[in-house]
């Protein structure tokens, strides 16, 4: 049994798109989409400094451009689908929930709300990795903070204000290393709130459908049918912890045996090394990984 993953906010690094540019169509394709999103995507994905492309208005949307593209190039036949964060966006697009646009347009609108929300107080997220998983929730819970991803294999990423986070910092579970991450403010938790309704408004109007293939939630990692609570999920979840741990869990319950994480690859596939052993996986780079993808394929 074959998943298909997107990454979420993180994932990219500068220059990741240049060799995928190379592939017939895809900076056409990218083209088009950048004037769904207001963004030069081709620009953001091959030129532009870290700084730039860690900018929440420009990382979501260029994120899921780019799972949707590679997902295009690959044409693969998954029997699952699952997105992190954002990239629920590229899997509800690859499901037939929505089409390439209407993600695009909808993650353009959680973006830019998201960024907006993030400016209103001063919060941040810090990765937890490794210590005792309830030793670190306790932890998170005194210090007023939010486990807004739990991502399973041993790490768990808290969000709050600075001043909560440097508290924790100072009162760090046991065997526990902790990271500061480099993000805009705290997402998944209850600081997203304005974002959620703002995106829960611009959704208003789309007409989703049900998925083809089956697809994993954020929320519970349970399989979604219809694609209208699907959607409803999607608003939701940006003011709600990412569960990957659950989904993770799913997959293995459904037998998962191989995994491709779409580009940029590499997080999701890491954590599946540690959370789903034996699951062969494969993690699109550049397009030099489609080859060994599209073995992992048949």
């Amino acid at each position: 049994m074959l998943v298909l993953v997107a990454p979420g906010q993180g994932a990219q690094t500068p220059g990741f798109l240049t060799p995928w540019l190379e592939l017939p169509g895809l900076a056409d394709r990218l083209g088009s989409w950048s004037d769904v999103v207001g963004i030069d995507l081709v620009a953001y994905g091959t030129t532009a400094g870290a700084d730039e492309i860690r900018d929440t208005a420009v990382a979501q949307p260029l994120l899921v451009a780019a799972a949707l593209a590679a997902a295009e190039a690959l044409g693969a036949t998954p029997d699952l689908l699952a997105g992190h964060s954002v990239g629920e966006f590229a899997a509800a697009a690859l499901a037939g929930v929505l089409t390439p646009e209407q993600a695009l347009h909808l993650v353009r609108e959680r973006a830019q709300a998201m960024a907006k929300a993030a400016a209103v107080t001063e919060t941040g997220m810090t990765a937890v990795l490794g210590g005792v998983a309830e030793e670190v929730l306790a932890g998170i819970e005194k210090h007023g903070l939010t486990p807004a991803n739990i991502n399973g294999a041993g790490q768990i990423v808290a969000g709050g204000t600075l001043e909560q986070l440097a508290a924790f910092k100072e009162d760090a579970p046991a065997r526990a290393r902790l990271i500061s991450l480099s993000v805009a403010g705290a997402f998944h938790t209850h600081h997203m709130a304005p974002a959620a309704e703002s995106l829960r408004e611009a959704a208003w109007n789309v007409v989703p459908s049900d998925p083809r293939i089956t697809l994993l939630s954020n929320a519970d990692g349970q399989a979604v049918a219809s694609g209208a609570e699907f959607l409803q999920r999607l608003v939701n979840q940006v003011s709600n912890p990412v569960r990957w741990d659950a989904c993770m869990e799913t997959m293995a319950g459904l037998g998962v045996t191989k995994m491709i994480e779409l580009l940029p690859g590499g997080t999701l596939t890491g954590l599946a090394k540690r959370g789903l052993r034996g699951v062969q996986t494969v993690a699109l780079k550049t397009p030099d990984d489609l080859d060994a993808a599209r073995e992992l394929n048949t």
